[in-house]
């Protein structure tokens, strides 16, 4: 188990270490632009309130935290959690103006923060990279306030046949598009095949669960390309 996750781990840093200087051009790219949308929809049903604190985890080029902090007219207190330093560094320099957000170079499955102190926990296409989902969802549950919202977009499993269908055959010309746009191929093979490995909302919904949430629910997104999970820390 150790040198399987040790292995993911290595595996996720370097796909990422390859792909982060054109990541938004290519989530625009294999999303035709839609990401931007899904992204909107999670900050819509989070519905965040002013002077609240948000930790954003898998911060990537930091689009969550930045919608969010509009949201509360930047007066709500963020930190942004990215392992990759090259993502890292490209996230922290997108948001330097924002001066209500702070960027912690960590792992998703032991955050460097105290117990008790968010409100809201954000993971954005981000949790089917971790090596551990559930060493995830506790370090999650351990940081937010009691009350505290947990909050995960991911792709997920389509509920319509005839999209389905149309989606794999599209998804199998991503690993093209890839080497076309940032120069290699290997990255988005990974991308795609953790795309399919990956739970479906129902059984997302049970592992949230089994970790201490309450009153956890989905929504779709486009039939189910992606899903919104949310949790409640009560």
């Amino acid at each position: 188990m150790k040198s399987y996750v040790q292995d993911k781990a290595k595996l996720v840093n370097s796909v990422f270490s390859k792909v982060y200087n054109k990541y938004d051009l290519m989530n625009d790219v294999m999303s035709l632009g839609i990401h931007r949308i899904w992204k909107d929809k999670l900050i819509d049903w989070m519905s965040p309130v002013s002077n609240s604190s948000l930790i954003d985890v898998a911060s990537g080029t930091g689009d969550i935290a930045k919608l969010f902090s509009l949201r509360t007219n930047n007066s709500s207190t963020i930190t942004c959690i990215e392992p990759n330093k090259d993502m890292f560094k490209t996230g922290k320099d997108n948001l330097i103006n924002f001066k209500n957000i702070r960027w912690i170079k960590s792992i998703a499955e032991t955050l460097p923060v105290e117990d008790n102190i968010y409100d809201y926990y954000s993971i954005s296409y981000g949790i089917r990279n971790v090596s551990d989902i559930n060493k995830t969802l506790k370090e999650a549950y351990r940081v937010l306030k009691p009350g505290g919202r947990f909050m995960c977009l991911e792709f997920s499993k389509i509920n319509n046949e005839f999209l389905d269908f149309l989606y794999k055959n599209y998804s199998k010309a991503i690993p093209a598009l890839g080497k076309y746009f940032v120069g290699s191929s290997k990255p988005y093979k990974y991308l795609v095949n953790s795309i399919d490995a990956f739970y479906n909302q129902e059984q997302l919904l049970e592992i949230i669960i089994k970790n201490g949430f309450t009153n956890v629910e989905y929504r779709n997104l486009s039939n189910g390309i992606s899903a919104i999970h949310s949790g409640w820390k009560i």
